[in-house]
């Protein structure tokens, strides 16, 4: 499987060193020296590791063959992609990769069902399960002991403990909102030929 574990940014310096994003928990593994990388696009790879250094807080990388500040920028923007075994998992307990949870059920202890999970948000203070309802909503998980208490990856599902809230303010806000349209829709006066009823709560609604 390929997953994406890094993009490439500016360059850095004159000796063909660029700056990368790493979308990867383990950048000392997948982008150390020696790593052969797929890119995209394409045709810009393979890439080799040469060296890597942290500077200021941001990773540094030189590939080989990238010798001078002009092909380094060119590489920019180029995505770096790692070859992983599927059933691989990280070295930490508790850990895992994001192509592992993507698709996973989400469900309450009883069972009941709760959506997907589609993506994964990597914030600074913690990641977020992106969860898909049955009706086509969306959900943010925080990934937290506390709350998703559970991964089966042979049952394919998460297991979650929600706080009240979490997964019901949703539904008790769109049917307030129901609610509320319907009662404003009794109240309003009937609108004349040629004009646009709904126009005015478009406008409400955009502001």
């Amino acid at each position: 499987m390929q997953l994406v574990v890094a993009r490439i940014g500016r360059a850095h310096g004159i000796k063909g060193e660029v700056t990368v994003e790493v979308r990867t928990d383990e950048p000392e593994l997948r982008l150390s020296p020696g790593a052969v990388l797929s890119t995209d696009p394409a045709g810009t790879g393979p890439l080799t590791v040469e060296t890597g250094r942290v500077h200021s807080g941001r990773l540094l990388l030189r590939f080989e063959g990238v010798r001078d500040r002009t092909a380094a920028e060119a590489l920019r923007n180029t995505l770096l992609i790692a070859d992983v075994d599927p059933d691989e998992l990280p070295e930490e307990e508790d850990e895992y990769y994001d192509h592992q949870l993507i698709d996973l059920d989400v469900v309450l202890a009883d069972g009941t069902e709760v959506g997907r999970i589609t993506e994964i948000s990597h914030l600074p203070s913690q990641d977020l399960f992106i969860v898909e309802r049955p009706d086509g909503t969306e959900l943010m998980i925080p990934f937290v002991e506390e709350i998703v208490t559970e991964i089966d990856l042979e049952q394919q599902r998460a297991v979650i403990d929600p706080p009240p809230g979490l997964i019901d303010d949703r539904a008790e806000i769109a049917s307030a909102r129901d609610a509320e349209d319907a009662e404003s829709a009794d109240e309003a006066p009937e609108a004349a030929p040629g004009t646009d009823a709904g126009t005015g709560r478009a406008d409400e609604d955009a502001s």
